[in-house]
């Protein structure tokens, strides 16, 4: 199994952006944690991160017979992109929606997630725990 991590503006400064919301973890801790989780489970783990609209969704693009799932926080983009949504909707590949913070106990323009409704899941506020609960999702592990 191959699952795809992918990370939207902003996620590679976790650890110096506001850390009080998103916490200490730098983002190449959390790729490292996560590819370990993975690599525990006998998954492989893909990490993408682009501060750019288009590259995630070129990569999203690239992923068509390659990934067996992916698990997405888009950040800022959650609340703009309706290219992501269409590229997720392409390739047709189960999908998490991921947000380190509790999103939902955030600013008012932050309570609209265009993707979602596409989504099989959405898991907000749990921190980077986040992540591998949304990886034991995508294998089937329903405790989240």
């Amino acid at each position: 199994m191959t699952i795809a991590v992918i990370n939207g503006p902003n996620l590679n400064l976790l650890g110096v952006r506001e850390p009080e919301i998103y916490g200490n973890k730098g983002y190449k801790d959390l790729c490292r944690e996560i590819k370990k989780y993975g690599k525990a489970k006998g998954i492989k783990i893909l990490t993408f991160q682009s501060n750019h609209e288009g590259a995630l969704v070129d990569y999203i693009q690239s992923l068509l017979k390659k990934a067996d799932g992916i698990v997405i926080n888009p950040g800022a983009y959650t609340h703009t992109s309706v290219a992501i949504l269409d590229a997720l909707k392409a390739v047709n590949i189960k999908t998490v929606e991921v947000h380190i913070s509790e999103v939902s106990e955030r600013e008012d323009f932050r309570q609209v997630s265009y993707i979602r409704d596409y989504c099989a899941k959405t898991i907000t506020g749990h921190g980077t725990k986040g992540y591998t609960e949304a990886i034991d999702f995508l294998c089937g592990e329903e405790n989240v």
